[in-house]
Order: structure tokens, then C-alpha cells, then sequence
């Protein structure tokens, strides 16, 4: 009898060793499987959605992805897109200054001033703005001061260069009328303009300088164009202007430059500025020292630091023109 209850409290004594490993090993992944820290948050307002995420867009993803940050594990992206609709940003960048997430990234600088009326507070990285200073974005540069950064898209001489370009493309033009907008959209900025001035007068063209406020008005800005006799268009990067106008400005039958590779896929003949690529990616460096503590004060906005120049042979050939071969030569992507 003893023999058998010794036995019997071994049997019970391996049982509960038993079913404690067994409540142990079914604990354990579920304890695993929780996230050592809470995900990160960050909103990202861009312009124009895509059924697939667009270049620029994955591009971003792809820097985050660099700095150790992957959607859906350590990190949460809450997205919402304007379509060019510049009337619709404050209502949007309220919306998502209600979300409480811990940074906004947007697309252009009309978005990030939109968001920097609705929060004093929460970091906001840009991925591009036209002038990040005449547009009240920041006090400097090098001191941004408040709680956006990011990156600029304007560079000395830039405008003086792309007008260069389209000057050595189409040595006999003589007037070219530039699409800009207003300041609430992205301006060529005083700046920017007195540089185009200064390399128009040295390449001995006529500036026609007609003001884009909003899509809508495209038509009659080329319009415009063609009743006082432009030789060539000059697009400047301005948010409120899509990327379809180059099917417009093709109709014109006129030449023209455009200074965003957005343009590009669309038909625009001769595009020369930064890489769009480049510039998306990039923010992602400021959203990862962000998270990791940095005050957007202290992060200097940066200017770009890949140019392309892209030519469309296709338009080329569409509106009866043909691109020399020394300007052929020189760029970086040709579209055929």
C-alpha cells in the first residue's frame, strides 16, 4: 500500500510538471509575439493617390525601411491625399492634427503650411516645398526654428539653368511664357525670379510671366500664351499645377520645360530638376532622428543633391520638333 501511494504522488507530481511546462508553452509565443515598444505613428499628406502607392510614395517607404522602420510592425501611417484641391488642405490638415500622431510628412510646401496653421506642436517633415522661408515655413535654412524641416526643392541658379536648357534646345525662341503660382500654392519666390530675369537677359529672351491659381485656370494661362505669341513655356514646380497639364501644354504645339520629373511619364518634352526620387527618400533620415528624440528646430532643411534631365521623343515627335543631338546627349533619361 505504501509502495502504491508513493507511486500514485509520483504520477501526480510529473502531471502538474506536465501541465505546468504545457501552460508555459502556450504562453510563451503569445508573450513573444507582443511588440517590445508601442509602434510609431506618423500621418502622410500627399497630393495626388494612385491605386498602388506612387514612386515618391514607395520611395519614402523605402527610406524608412533604411532606418530600421517597416509599416504594419514598428511603425503606423495614417494617409490622406488633396488631388490638387488646394481648398480642401486646411480642412485635411485639421482632420489629421486630430489623429495625435507623432509626426506629418507631406509632399509639398502648400501642405506643410496648411498643417502648420492647425499645429504649433507636432513635428512636421516636408518632402519638398518651392521656398521653404518666403513661404513662412521656416525662419532659415540652417535655423528652421519651429516644428517643421525637411527638404526644399529650390537651388541657386536652378531656374537660370532650365531656362539655359530650353534656350539650347530651341536656339530661335525669343519669347517664353512662364506658368507660376500664386503664394498660397508655391511661388517662383523673388529670388527665383530675379535669377530667371538675369539669364533671360543674357540669353536675349522675353519673360511672359502668367499666374496659375488653381487648375482651372490652366486653359486660359495657355491660352494667354499662344495670343501673345510665346515662343515656349516654362512650368514651374507649383503643387496646384498636376502633372496632366503637360497634355495641355503638348496641344499648344509649343516646346516647354518643366522643373519636376512628375511631369515626365506625362508628356512634358524637357524636364530639369532635382530628382523627385531623391527628394522623397530622403525625408525619411528626418523622421527617424524625429522619432529618436531630434526637435525639427534643431535638423537644418536640406537642399537637393541629384539633378536629371529628362527629354520626351515622343512629344518630340508629336508637336513637330525635333531635340539636337548635343542636348540629346546630355540627358540623363530619354524617353522613346
Amino acid at each position: 500500500m505504501r509502495r502504491e501511494a508513493t507511486g500514485n504522488r509520483k504520477r501526480e507530481e510529473i502531471l502538474i510538471c506536465a501541465l505546468g511546462a504545457l501552460i508555459f508553452a502556450l504562453g510563451f509565443p503569445v508573450q513573444a509575439q507582443q511588440p517590445a515598444e508601442k509602434a510609431a505613428r506618423i500621418a502622410y499628406l500627399g497630393n495626388e493617390q494612385s491605386p498602388s502607392a506612387s514612386p515618391r510614395e514607395k520611395a519614402f517607404l523605402q527610406g524608412l525601411g533604411d532606418h530600421g522602420w517597416v509599416e504594419g510592425q514598428n511603425i503606423l501611417i495614417e494617409r490622406r491625399y488633396w488631388k490638387n484641391r488646394a481648398d480642401r488642405l486646411p480642412a485635411i490638415a485639421e482632420e489629421i492634427v486630430r489623429l495625435k500622431v507623432d509626426i506629418i510628412v507631406t509632399t509639398t510646401g502648400s501642405a506643410a503650411l496648411a498643417v502648420k496653421k492647425a499645429t504649433r506642436t507636432i513635428p512636421v517633415v516636408m518632402t519638398a516645398s518651392a521656398d521653404a522661408v518666403s513661404q513662412g515655413l521656416v525662419a532659415s535654412l540652417a535655423r528652421p526654428g519651429g516644428n517643421v524641416t525637411g527638404l526644399t526643392n529650390i537651388t541657386p541658379d536652378l531656374a537660370g539653368k532650365q531656362l539655359e536648357l530650353l534656350k539650347e534646345a530651341f536656339p530661335k525662341i525669343l519669347r517664353v511664357a512662364v506658368l507660376y503660382c500664386p503664394p498660397s500654392g508655391g511661388t517662383v519666390g523673388d529670388k527665383r525670379k530675379s535669377e530667371m530675369d538675369a539669364a533671360a537677359l543674357v540669353l536675349k529672351v522675353r519673360l511672359q510671366s502668367l499666374e496659375v491659381s488653381g487648375p482651372e485656370k490652366i486653359g486660359s494661362a495657355l491660352r494667354a500664351a499662344t495670343r501673345e505669341r510665346a515662343d515656349a513655356l516654362f512650368v514651374s514646380d507649383c503643387s496646384v499645377i498636376p502633372p496632366n497639364t503637360a497634355e495641355l501644354v503638348a496641344k499648344t504645339r509649343l516646346p516647354a520645360i518643366y522643373s519636376t520629373s512628375r511631369f515626365a511619364e506625362a508628356g512634358a518634352l524637357l524636364v530639369y530638376g532635382p530628382s523627385g526620387i531623391d527628394l522623397a527618400r530622403r525625408p525619411a533620415t528626418y523622421v527617424d532622428k524625429i522619432l529618436k528624440g531630434a526637435k525639427p528646430a534643431d535638423l537644418p532643411v536640406e537642399q537637393p543633391k541629384k539633378f536629371e534631365f529628362i527629354i520626351n521623343l515622343k512629344t518630340a515627335k508629336q508637336i513637330g520638333v525635333t531635340i539636337p543631338p548635343n542636348v540629346l546627349a546630355r540627358a540623363d533619361k530619354v524617353i522613346r
